[in-house]
């Protein structure tokens, strides 16, 4: 029995002195690294270098060789920008690769000392449940019997031990996994700034090259350029930006509030009116539904008086909802909401009772409505008022993580705001609402660019 017992506690030390550090090792090579430095480095100063020419040429922005020049730089700077940034990305997927080794390692361990906890437990049960006459009888000699009691004390010991070691290589694998998934967020976030540079150089590009045929023609010629550029603007500017239950308001007084949002929640204006669109332009829960009975929520459809089960979640939002449509000067019975999602008649599936562009429920809406009072200045913030619903849109998107500004947190606040959870690695119904919203956000950020740079 002392010889197994021995045994087992030497294994357990060399678990225990194998030290940590030892499953990590480098995530590039000392040359690797001075190579890698060197070229960002230089790509630094062309960067610089560009954005001095840029710089010097603002005074010529509203003649033809102006322009020429500062798409010239414009692209060249772009383009050292997108290398800079293809060795961040080449860094990051060579530590991301060390990561997963050291957790494969982390993981092993923890796997090796469940093992070898499973053997110590298994022998002390057995010397706890030898009555203490057992040993005295079986003992040779007294000493035999207290070298026995010695052994059940060093596993209990060893016990203790392995279970501190297990604690320490728990934290240290979730440290590792968090660690991950930063770098993994981080990759996403690079390689998108990458995508949407080339994008932005392609056309960039395209513009040159029409600039460069009138080169040889008069300046009056390039006067069209411009004049067809200002009607490019209008026509932007004047847009119909369709919003959910309530009047279309142009885009640029869309624009308008969503720049005074963001300036209150640091949510981008272009990620604002992105979610916005969604939502209007989803097709489903487009405020199609009246609430017939606040007791149960049910209702019927707006144009068809069929019934619905589920229109509001009674009584968390019906009784908010009366109580908003009240102090609004509206009739509960005829103030449409969304119907619920997926349902068909007297069948519900979910709840809908989402009210006005941003579709915010009457519960949450109670929720910001002191915010919204605050932000706006307003005593009756109203969730059918655009500027109410974009303001309120901003801070829910910034409170979810869009005010950080990056691909993945913008992408994974789109999700949130539609399913109460972070984009799905698979691709599920909320990763494609998440993807959605991004597209819709560069398309406006596209838009908001061109009538700056004006």
């Amino acid at each position: 029995m002392k010889k197994f017992v021995t045994v087992i506690l030497l294994l357990s030390f060399v678990v225990f002195f194998v030290p940590v550090s030892s499953v990590f090792s480098q995530t590039l090579s000392a040359a690797d690294r001075v190579r890698l430095q060197a070229e960002y480095d230089a790509l630094q100063k062309e960067i610089a270098q560009w954005q001095k020419v840029l710089d010097e040429t603002k005074a010529k922005k509203n003649t033809l060789q102006g322009d020429v020049t500062i798409l010239n730089a414009q692209i060249a700077k772009a383009e050292s920008e997108i290398k800079q940034r293809n060795i961040t990305v080449t860094t990051l997927t060579t530590e991301i690769g060390q990561k997963v080794k050291n957790i494969s390692s982390l993981e092993a361990r923890i796997d090796n000392d469940k093992k070898l906890l499973a053997n110590l437990l298994k022998k002390k049960d057995q010397n706890e449940v030898e009555p203490i006459f057992y040993l005295f009888l079986s003992s040779d000699d007294i000493s035999s019997l207290i070298a026995d009691a010695d052994n059940i004390e060093s596993v209990n010991k060893g016990l203790q031990d392995l279970f501190a070691e297990l604690r320490n290589v728990k934290t240290e694998t979730e440290k590792e996994k968090e660690a991950l998934d930063t770098k993994k967020n981080q990759e996403l976030d690079a390689k998108y700034e990458v995508e949407l540079k080339k994008k932005q150089i392609s056309q960039d590009q395209t513009d040159k090259k029409q600039l460069l045929t009138f080169t040889t023609q008069a300046e009056s010629n390039y006067q069209q350029v411009l004049a067809d550029r200002q009607r490019k603007a209008e026509a932007i500017r004047s847009a119909l930006f369709d919003l959910r239950d309530a009047s279309g308001i142009s885009f640029a007084k869309a624009l308008e509030y969503a720049s005074f949002a963001s300036g209150k929640t640091g949510v981008r204006p272009a990620m604002i009116l992105a979610i916005l669109s969604q939502e209007s332009d989803m097709g489903k829960n487009i405020g199609s539904c009246y609430v017939s009975d606040l007791s149960t929520g049910n209702g019927v459809g707006k144009n068809t008086g069929s019934p619905f089960e589920q229109v509001m979640k009674a009584p968390r939002d019906t009784t908010p909802f009366e109580a908003i449509t009240k102090k609004l000067g509206l009739t509960w019975t005829t103030t449409p909401v969304s119907c619920p999602l997926g349902a068909t008649y007297y069948v519900g599936r979910g709840f809908g009772g989402g009210m006005g562009p941003s579709q915010f429920i009457p519960s949450t809406w109670q929720i910001f409505s002191p915010r919204l009072q605050a932000a706006l200045g307003v005593s009756l913030p109203d969730p059918w008022d655009p500027q109410h619903a974009i303001m309120a849109t901003a801070m829910y998107i910034a409170d979810l993580g869009a005010s950080g500004g990056t691909y993945t947190a913008e992408r994974n606040a789109a999700c949130k705001y539609y399913s109460g959870r972070a984009c799905d690695s698979v691709k599920p119904y909320n990763s494609s609402y998440g993807d959605s919203v991004i597209a819709k956000a560069e398309k406006f950020q596209s838009d908001i660019d061109f009538l700056k740079n004006l």
